[in-house]
């Protein structure tokens, strides 16, 4: 299954500036996701990071597996119209910078849920241009 950008918006309650996901190019619910964000150099977090020599900062790329597991998450009919809450993240590794201007493909898995506790793992990756830029298991709380 594919998201655009609307139907992105429709499945989780992030919005700009914080909305990190532009579309899906595939989503198996429950099971896997890729999506896909573009590094806009006109945000604003570029002004101050850093002036000259601008990097997407680290927890952007946190913040973007995180929407990306909200979304294969909220796809579930159990956990549609929640709100994922950030319980822990663990394993991050940041592999290469995120420049202005990079379309950023994250991959997300499910690796476990705890259905009773509406609480779920996912492993994800982000890449740019197919190389690994940051990899980590985000652990969401659906509320």
């Amino acid at each position: 299954m594919k998201l655009d950008h609307e139907a992105v918006m429709a499945t989780i309650p992030h919005r700009t500036p914080m909305l990190l996901v532009d579309t899906v190019e595939d989503l198996e619910p429950g099971e896997h996701i890729t999506a896909k964000f573009y590094v806009d150099p006109g945000r604003e977090i570029f002004k101050g990071h850093f002036p000259g020599e601008p990097v997407l900062p680290g927890v952007y790329s946190v913040e973007c597996m995180a929407q990306a597991a909200d979304i294969l998450l909220l796809s579930l009919p159990r956990y549609a119209g929640k709100i994922p809450l950030f319980l822990g993240i663990d394993k991050v590794r940041f592999r290469r910078k995120i420049l202005p201007g990079d379309t950023l493909e994250i991959q997300a898995v499910m690796a476990s849920e705890r259905q009773e506790k509406a609480i779920a793992t996912c492993s994800a990756n982000v890449y740019v241009g197919g190389e690994l830029a940051a990899s980590g298991d985000v652990t969401l709380a659906m509320r």
